[in-house]
Order: structure tokens, then C-alpha cells, then sequence
């Protein structure tokens, strides 16, 4: 069906991105009801809301999937991504924030800025994603502005300020002063139909003027005209127009943050939605998108206009039971119309797009084409997962993929009967095509199905998708610890392969060094061989050889990471040499390279934030302590909480959220995310090996 145009300047793309609980869902319902898309409010507790369609998210009442929605508002189109705030889900978070302009970030007005505040205000700093802060639940009991206020200062960026203040406190709370018009906008109840225009209130005239004066000398830093006449006139010299497109100029450059705050649920998000329309940015004010040409690597730029050709990133993909495989894509330049055929710049593949929906959480729209700056799914393409580049086939351009950690935990799933089986290898295949941090492989020893994730939750919820989408019966391991093993010296090692048996022979020699490289910085391979005595064409084997032996190492056959391998010599023969001569060659040199090596065992250590009551702070600290963990630091939150940062490895950290609960009367939360590896202690080391032996 055709859909109404919209220009690029007046579309916004945007994320709705905070803590787990901090209203986000809540906050974009209320958007899809004030924009006319929903014709009441869902609640999150009472599992009726848009954007947490799934029946796990319903249940549990947190967001698992980042949702999709476009809604309009006074002549913009608002595509809204409604993302998870739970750290085993924040792959959501990084892929929507990769594509997105700008993001709302949700506060909790009692708690302030919260430990997975944190992380997504950090992966939005790393795509450059401007955003516009605001503080919700300030009507509640223990809300406060003000001190939510402080603790973005104190802990995310001194560079953000106010745009409205509150008017009233906690459930008085009636509205906000705009200190752009210097109007108050108030209301009687937050579900009001319309907000009313009044003047400030007496009590608040000084201090809204003093915000106000703050904003514009904030303002006139990202405009020199604007500056000068500001020092020689005055504030007064400056129109509300001037003051909005300095304020605009500030929160594009992705340095400056507005703050709003309110009632999530009631109508002044519609105030919310203002500051999205008017501070933003559009599709047009990114201007360009830089990729590489795949044929050799010269960088191209793309402006984001349909004039250009196409080019667009699939960054999501989702299983429908009534459409089949949905890909989400961001289309950067030139438009998609559906049956084209595109370019898959990722494998080189030409695939055929089916159809073309405008999505709304779970439910479709069909249209006809998707244009430049606009963001949609398709239908009907099989080899594109997330981070793949779709483009026209005549002009083929690379666009920066979406990189994922590697997942610190894994389970053992065995399908209870034959069918079951048959049907678990279908669902796996499906689901580790939407989550790029959910992944799959057989222990080759065991036979066993070995899944991965980020988190005990995150597993959790795939075994009960496989059991729910797809009928699969599943027994299932305790969940297990994604150990790592590296090196701590160096070796230099000759490997050789001689095969004689009649006939051609296989003949491989090589000459490697081993040694360790930068934590978190994988495997590198460096040729450094002089002259021909290891031929060009066999020296991509050796680099193979080396990468699928280090898959097995040598104390208990866990990958080994962060290992510099330096080939420098070797021997060949004119007959007898091939690729897989050197490449077992390689191998051979690899295994005896790593055992000389001080080989090392290395564990996933979890970055952990504790908010906790303080008559439990000693037995949290002392149980922290008994699972090897070790304080960072402790600091006092709004309400009279204190928050414990500290890191502790994966290993003793199984079912901590229930003995934490225990621990504290149900008062105390926790959230964890994975910071680094390192070596494990020598005695836990020897039992890990001794247990691996045992399988």
C-alpha cells in the first residue's frame, strides 16, 4: 500500500534506552497513545503493553527484544525502537543503537542514574548517538529531579541541563515550567487529554529564570554569531528561535544532553515529544555514511539521499510464525522497493526482497518501498544476518558491521526423543540467526549440544522459546563457565610434516614463533618469512592451521586467546609441498609451540553492581568475598541505598540473584556484565582440569 512521504528532515529515529525498570516501555507507551497509535495505555505488570509483545517479556515484565514502532507526531514520522535494560540482552541495545540517530534515556527519578544507565549511555557515546535525558517516576514517592539530576552530573557527564523544571514535588508534582518559552504547561491529572498553558508560578520565577540563564550561556557556546551578540546585548538580544537552533547545534554534537523529567505515563511525554521533534537529529543532519567498496577495500562515501544508490544494514533479524524469517534494516541512501534485487555485500550474494513492512511491535504493515533515512523489515531474504550489508548490485558498498563479545556462559541441551531432535536443530538454526550473542556447537568429545549466551536469564528464555515457539522437549546441564586458555612466555618451534607412501608424498615445514598479545585482542598472525623458503600461496594454510588448533588447548582443551603468532622460516619441496601439508605442519608446530609457552588458564571475571539496603551491606560484602569477588568501590545512592561496584568471577556466581534475595529480604538487586579474563588462581585451575579430565 503506498504510505504517506514524509521528508527526511521531518523523520527522527530514535531509541528509548535505561536501566531495567526505569519505565521505558511504559514511557513509549504512553508516546504510542498521546500520537494516536493505541487507544490506551498498556501496563507492563499487567502484560498488555505494545512494545513487550513476547510472552516471556509479558510474564516477567522486563523487555527481552527491542521492539520497532513508528508513530507521528505534528507532521514528523518517529521511528521508535523500544530496547531492553537487561544486561543479558544489551546486544539489543548495541545493534539499535547502531543504527539509530538519536536515543531518549530513561531515568528512574528515585533511583537516580543506575548501573545499566551506565553501560547503555556508554555504547551510545560509541556510536555518537545524541540524546535528550529524561527523568521519569518523579511523582512517586522518593522521586526527586533535582538529585537525579546530581547523579548524572556525578556520574555520567557534567554537560547536561535542564530544558523544563517540575512543578510541585512527588504526587503534587502537576506539570513543568518550559524554560525555552518561559510558560508553565500543567495539568489536573497526568492522563489529561491536553496540557494547559499557564503562567510560572510564583515561587518558581527565580529559579526558572537562573536555569534559564544557564541554558543560554550553554546555547551560545555551539553558535559565534550568537556569542558575540550575547556578550555585547544580552540574553534578551536572542529570539526563541536562535536559543532552540543553538540548543539543537549543542545536542547534535553528541557533547550536551537536555533534561526533561515527569510522569512516564501521562501527557507530558507529549513535551517529551516536542523536545524529540525540535533538538534530534534527522536523517539529513548525519549527512553521510562512509563503507568500503568489498572488491578492494577503498573507502566510499554515501549521502543520505535517494538520489544515491541503495545502501542499508540489516541489524536485526526476527522469526514471525506468520511471515517467516524478518530482517530489519536501516536504509542509508537510495530506496528499496519490494521484488528488487539487492546485492548481500557481506557474502556477495544477489538476493530478491519479497516484501517490505512498516512494523509495530508484533503486528505488520505492508508498503510498497522504504527510502533513504527510513527504517523497516523485509521478507524473503535467506543469508542475511545482523550486521550485513544490503546495497545495489551495480554499486557495492561495505557499511561498519556490529561487532558482539563473546558469550561467558554455556548449558548442555540434549532433545528428550527423536522428533524432538529433529525439531531442536531447526529452532537453533532459527534463533542463533537473531541473536548473534546466543551461539550453538557440539562438543565433539561428548557429542553433546552446547549452547551459549550472555547470561543464566538469557538462556533461560531460548529453552523456554525452543519449548514454546517450536515444540522441543529439552533436558538441560547446569549452566557451565566459557573458559579461555593463553600463554604467558614465548617459543619458537619447528613443525614438520613428512608423508612418504608411494606416490606423491606431503612434505610441510615451518618455523613459528609464539608469544603472548594484548588482552582482549585475539588471535594475530604475522608473516615475516624472507625470501621463498615457504611459498605465498601455502601461507594462508599455515594461518589456518595455527587459528582451528588454537580451538583446542592444550591444558584442558578450551580455546586459547590472545596469542601472537609469527611465522619466519621454513623449508618446501618442489613436489611434495601442499596446503595441507603446511597447514598439519602449522598444527603440529602450534600444539608443541602453546605447551612450551606457559600455558594458562584464563576466566571470565563479571563486572557487578549491588544496590542494597545498608543494614545487609556486611553480609553482601562478606558472601562477595567468599565467591573470590573483590570491591571496587562504595558509594551512597538517593533513598538511603548504597551501591557496591566490585568484579567476581563467572564461576561463583550461579544463582546469585536468588541467594541475594535470600540474603536481604527480597531488598537488595544486582546486575552483572562481563569486564575481562584472567588467569585463574593455580589451585582452582588444577581442580577445572582435573573435572575436564574426569569428562
Amino acid at each position: 500500500m503506498a504510505e504517506k512521504k514524509v521528508a527526511l528532515n521531518l523523520i527522527r529515529n530514535i531509541g528509548i534506552i535505561a536501566h531495567i525498570d526505569a519505565g521505558k516501555t511504559t514511557t513509549t507507551e504512553a508516546i504510542l497513545y498521546r500520537t494516536g497509535l493505541s487507544h490506551k495505555i498498556g501496563e507492563v505488570h499487567s502484560g498488555d503493553t505494545t512494545t513487550d509483545w513476547m510472552e516471556q517479556e509479558r510474564e516477567r515484565g522486563i523487555t527481552i527484544t527491542s521492539a520497532a514502532v513508528t508513530c507521528f507526531w505534528k507532521d514528523h514520522k518517529i521511528n521508535i525502537i523500544d530496547t531492553p535494560g537487561h544486561i543479558d540482552f544489551t546486544a539489543e541495545v548495541e545493534r539499535s543503537l547502531r543504527v539509530l540517530d538519536g536515543a531518549v534515556v530513561v531515568f528512574d527519578g528515585k533511583m537516580g542514574v543506575e548501573a545499566q544507565s551506565e553501560t547503555v549511555w556508554r555504547q551510545a557515546s560509541k556510536y555518537g548517538v545524541p540524546r535528550i535525558c529524561f527523568i521519569n517516576k518523579i511523582n512517586q514517592i522518593g522521586g526527586d529531579f533535582y538529585k537525579s539530576l546530581d547523579s548524572i552530573h556525578g556520574r555520567l557527564t557534567k554537560n547536561a541541563l535542564p530544558i523544563h523544571l517540575p512543578i510541585g514535588f512527588e504526587k503534587n508534582i502537576n506539570g513543568v515550567v518550559d524554560l525555552i518559552d518561559m510558560k508553565a504547561y500543567i495539568y489536573d491529572d497526568f492522563a489529561d487529554h491536553e496540557l494547559k498553558v499557564a503562567e510560572i508560578p510564583a515561587d518558581m520565577v527565580e529559579k526558572a529564570q537562573n536555569a534559564r540563564n544557564l541554558l543560554v550561556e550553554k546555547a551560545v557556546e555551539y553558535d559565534d554569531e550568537l556569542f558575540e551578540r550575547y556578550l555585547e546585548k544580552g540574553e534578551e538580544s536572542i529570539s526563541i528561535d536562535e536559543l532552540k537552533g543553538a540548543l539543537r547545534k549543542a545536542v547534535l554534537s553528541g557533547e550536551f544532553f537536555l533534561v526533561a523529567g515527569g510522569d512516564g505515563r501521562g501527557v507530558i511525554v507529549e513535551k517529551v515529544l516536542d523536545l524529540v521533534n525540535e533538538y534530534l537529529p534527522s536523517p539529513e543532519d548525519i549527512k553521510e555514511v562512509w563503507g568500503t567498496n568489498p572488491k578492494n577495500g577503498d573507502e566510499i562515501k554515501r549521502d543520505l539521499t535517494t538520489s544515491e544508490p541503495l545502501s542499508a544494514l540489516a541489524f536485526k533479524i526476527a522469526t514471525d510464525p506468520f511471515v517467516g524469517k524478518l530482517i530489519f534494516i536501516r536504509v542509508y541512501s537510495g530506496k528499496l522497493t519490494s521484488g528488487a534485487t539487492i546485492l548481500n555485500a557481506t557474502t556477495g550474494d544477489k538476493e530478491r526482497i519479497g516484501r517490505i513492512v512498516r512494523m509495530h511491535a508484533d503486528k505488520r504493515e505492508e508498503i510498497s518501498e522504504i527510502e533513504a533515512g527510513d527504517i523497516a523489515a523485509v521478507v524473503g531474504l535467506k543469508n542475511t544476518a545482523t550486521g550485513t550489508t544490503l546495497c545495489d548490485p551495480a554499486h557495492p558498498i561495505q557499511l561498519e558491521s556490529i561487532t558482539f563479545v563473546d558469550p561467558p556462559v554455556s548449558i548442555a541441551v540434549e532433545p528428550k526423543t527423536k522428533s524432538d531432535q529433529e525439531k531442536m536443530g531447526v529452532a537453533l538454526q532459527r534463533l542463533t540467526e537473531e541473536d548473534p550473542t546466543f551461539r550453538v556447537h557440539t562438543n565433539e568429545e561428548t557429542g553433546q549440544t552446547i549452547l551459549q549466551g550472555m547470561g543464566e536469564l538469557h538462556l533461560e528464555i531460548y529453552i523456554d522459546r525452543m519449548k514454546r515457539e517450536f515444540g522441543v522437549e529439552a533436558n538441560t546441564g547446569e549452566p557451565q563457565v566459557a573458559f579461555r586458555e593463553s600463554i604467558k612466555g614465548t617459543s619458537d618451534v619447528q613443525g614438520k610434516y613428512i608423508k612418504q607412501s608411494g606416490g606423491r608424498g606431503q612434505y610441510g615445514d615451518v618455523w613459528i614463533k609464539f608469544e603472548p598479545n594484548e588482552a582482549g585482542k585475539g588471535f594475530e598472525f604475522v608473516d615475516a618469512v624472507k625470501g621463498g623458503v615457504v611459498p605465498q600461496e601455502y601461507r594462508s594454510a599455515v594461518k589456518n592451521g595455527v587459528q582451528e588448533t588454537l580451538n583446542n588447548g592444550v591444558i584442558a582443551g578450551y580455546p586459547v586467546v590472545d596469542v601472537k603468532a609469527t611465522l619466519h622460516d621454513g623449508s618446501y619441496h618442489d613436489v611434495d609441498s601442499s596446503e595441507l601439508a603446511f597447514k598439519m605442519a602449522a598444527s603440529i608446530a602450534t600444539k608443541d609451540g602453546i605447551k612450551q609457552a606457559t600455558p594458562v588458564l584464563l576466566e571470565p571475571v563479571m563486572k557487578i553492581v549491588i544496590i542494597t539496603p545498608e543494614d545487609f551491606m556486611g553480609d553482601v560484602i562478606g558472601d562477595l568475598n567468599s565467591r573470590r569477588g573483590r570491591i571496587d568501590e562504595m558509594e551512597d545512592l538517593m533513598g538511603g541505598a548504597k551501591q557496591i561496584t566490585g568484579f567476581v568471577p563467572l564461576a561463583s556466581m550461579f544463582g546469585y540473584t536468588n541467594d541475594l534475595r535470600s540474603m536481604s529480604q527480597g531488598r537488595a538487586a544486582s546486575s552483572m556484565e562481563l569486564s575481562h579474563y584472567e588467569e585463574v588462581p593455580p589451585n582452582i585451575a588444577a581442580d577445572i582440569i582435573e573435572k575436564r579430565s574426569a569428562k
